[in-house]
């Protein structure tokens, strides 16, 4: 247990953790310190010098608070004469030189400088010279820099070092001619870019795509959850009239910190094109747009006249759990049994929450000491989880592996090959990492889709469970087998049950059974990563919000709503209970996905027992208890699965090929394009292997 001590601000006394720093304390204290360097999650580095504050029996001098231990027996004072006098001599220092550009700047409104000055600052300046001007920096199309506004915090440096990984940013120069910028002319590379206009606390680095669009007063603001990855960053979307203007983090410490990577924050404007807004029916080949009572009627008729064993449904990366669960209610009441939330044929086995889940959590890889990655590029399918790998890892006695493709992860980790069978070798401990695992208190292992999704797949699951138990993965309350998901839609559809029954197909046997004219009618549940060309001896319907494959394969059109439209539940990779808010109205004729479906039970005469979200969720949580508790992670019971076979000795194939186009959303974004355009320009760069 950690010792405690005790420290008197203001008069008042507050017991603090050993090893605290005074704004902690004081921040314990609820004593408001100003402070432009500082930030709870990066390193000290006592830049601005705005934290001053009086310390009893010290130099008689005012000190930074950022960088001072607290004393068992410190008296502090925050509010003394000294360090007014002192806080206004710093402000008039960092504003001798800051252009007054908050008519136009960006970040006014939302501008630390701006509310300091006002509290702490002086009312008159008596700087008379002229100000220094510093070139502006390009670093890609996400992050617009005005550098001559820059108070050199090194926020933004300290973060692309330590979190992100990827030092790119760094100061030269000093004192006056001192810059913020990278060392050779080159665009940012990280995925996590975009954070550091979040940590800028002046106008220097703003949004790009963002610039010049709105004023935070003018915005909307609402708590959701981001569905591009498996990781359920908590956002919150800012929206004027019916448009998303932009999405920023929200702090959870046990999913994302205050951080979001730049698809999460960029794609949206992804939003606005291509989208589904009526209802389109094919007719002479040709996709003709209609009535929602047309398009529901044909639906109906379609789904009458079929054969319930020629009748399938697959849900996509972005469908809602409600959804599911309401087409997996309609489905059950036409007798379909071919249902699977699966589009890329990932095994796991259903029955066993403890096999599709994350088992360590997110938060929990902060304790681990040894991780063996299989199959998996962290980086690319959960930029967001990989920071937290990397936050492990710089606290140093974390051994880290790799089975698989040998990428940049941001952190350095032993290499051992690409090809599955080497878990047999560590299994069997001829292999030098299996003395790594044998050490370690606290082994995890991350298993990705790309291991789940080969035609050898149960067979290293079953490696995957096998290693997990002879080195103590699973011990106690520890859970070190986790399966890493890339989309927010499997383990909510898995949890449901929207999966194949006793004698279902699976999305690949659905597939084949089209190809050959085996399969009357497919429904497609904002489906777009499935192989269209094997569904058109098959009557397609497609339900989702963007024009993608999924709309340019269908022969009815239901348009639903994306996930800052509708209130709707999502269960993050760690099997976290999540919901949206509904932030805009979908566009058009467009609807909730779980209406949609309501209404053609009302048209199929097979109508579902509830009529509202509420009724609904009631059903769900009952046919389910997990959805009972929102954002609680209920700890799976563990048991191991698979089949014992043959192991193929092939490469595991890369998951993600561009990050940034990963979904219907992502593939419409103009500004996910530029990025890609300026990856490629990034990868032309680099120097032959």
């Amino acid at each position: 247990m950690m010792s405690t001590l005790k420290i008197t601000i203001d008069g008042n006394e507050v017991e603090v953790e050993q090893g605290s720093t005074v704004i902690q304390a004081c921040e314990k204290a609820g004593i408001e310190v100003p402070r432009f360097c500082y930030h709870e999650r990066l390193s000290i580095a006592g830049n601005c010098r705005m934290c001053l504050v009086e310390i009893e029996g010290g130099p008689p001098k005012p000190a930074a608070s950022c960088a001072m231990p607290a004393g068992d027996g410190m008296v502090v004072h925050t509010k003394s004469e000294m360090v007014q006098k002192a806080r206004q001599g710093v402000m008039e220092f960092l504003l001798a030189n800051h252009p007054l550009d908050c008519p136009i700047c960006d970040q006014g409104g939302e501008c630390d400088l701006q509310d300091q000055a006002m509290t702490y600052g002086r009312d008159h300046s008596r700087y008379i010279e002229e100000k220094r001007a510093v070139q502006d920096k390009e670093l890609g199309p996400l992050v617009k820099t005005t550098m001559t506004r820059c108070i050199h915090c090194t926020r933004c440096v300290r973060f692309a070092t330590e979190v992100a990984g990827v030092p790119e940013l760094g100061a030269t120069g000093r004192g006056e001619t001192m810059e913020i910028g990278t060392y050779i002319e080159k665009t940012l590379s990280s995925e996590l870019s975009g954070n550091i206009v979040d940590l800028c606390p002046v106008g220097a680095l703003t949004s790009k795509p963002y610039a010049f669009l709105a004023r935070p007063w003018e915005l909307t603001k609402t708590p959701s959850i981001d569905v591009l990855d498996g990781v359920g960053s908590n956002i919150r979307v800012d929206s004027r009239g019916a448009a998303v203007m932009r999405v920023l983090p929200r702090d959870h410490d046990d999913v994302n910190e205050e951080w979001i990577s730049d698809k999460t924050r960029h794609a949206v404007d992804g939003l606005r094109k291509q989208r589904l807004d009526k209802p389109y029916i094919r007719k002479n080949g040709k996709l003709k747009p209609a009535t929602w009572d047309e398009a529901l009627s044909v639906v109906a008729k379609k789904l009458k006249s079929a054969d319930a064993k020629k009748i399938a449904a697959i849900s996509g990366a972005t469908a809602d759990v409600e959804s599911q669960f309401a087409l997996k209610e309609l489905m059950g009441t036409l007798g379909v049994e071919n249902l699977d939330c699966r589009e890329n044929n990932l095994f796991v086995d259903p029955s066993i929450r403890g096999s599709y889940l994350f088992n360590t959590r997110i938060e929990g890889i902060e304790s681990a000491d040894a991780c063996l990655i299989v199959g998996s590029n962290p980086r690319h399918e959960a930029a967001i989880l990989n920071a937290r790998i990397r936050k492990r890892y710089t606290q140093g006695n974390f051994a880290i592996a790799v089975i698989g493709n040998q990428d940049d992860l941001t952190y350095k980790y032993d290499y051992l090959g690409n090809d599955a069978n080497i878990l047999s070798e560590i299994i069997s401990g001829k292999h030098p990492f299996a003395k790594v695992l044998k050490k370690a208190e606290k082994p995890m292992l991350i298993l990705g889709e790309a291991a789940l999704m080969r035609s050898d797949n149960q067979s290293v699951a079953k490696l995957a469970c096998e290693l997990a138990e002879k080195y103590g993965l699973i011990q106690g309350e520890w859970n070190g087998f986790n399966v890493l998901h890339s989309r927010a839609a499997t383990v909510g559809g898995l949890d449901v049950g929207f999966v194949p029954g006793k004698s279902g197909k699976s999305t690949a046997e659905i597939l084949k059974a089209s190809e050959k004219a085996q399969m009357d009618v497919v429904y497609l549940m904002a489906a777009d990563e499935v192989d269209m060309k094997a569904l058109k001896n098959s009557f397609v319907i497609y339900q989702g919000h963007h024009g993608d494959a999924g709309a340019h394969a269908a022969d009815v059109i239901l348009p639903g709503a994306a996930y800052t439209e509708k209130n709707a539940t999502y269960v993050n990779t760690e099997g976290r209970v999540q919901r949206t808010q509904l932030a805009v109205q979908p566009p058009g004729e467009a609807k909730e996905d779980w209406k949609i479906i309501r209404a053609l039970s009302e048209a199929l005469d097979k109508t579902l027992s509830f009529n509202t979200l509420e009724a609904l969720r009631k059903s769900l949580a009952k046919s389910a208890p997990v959805f009972s508790k929102v954002d609680h992670v209920e700890q799976a019971a563990w048991k191991a699965f698979g089949k014992k076979g043959t192991v193929l000795k092939k490469a595991f194939e890369p998951l993600i090929e561009n990050f940034y186009m990963t979904d219907a959303i992502s593939r419409n974004s103009a500004i996910m394009a530029s990025c890609t355009e300026n990856k490629k320009e990034q990868l032309k760069q680099l120097p032959a292997a």
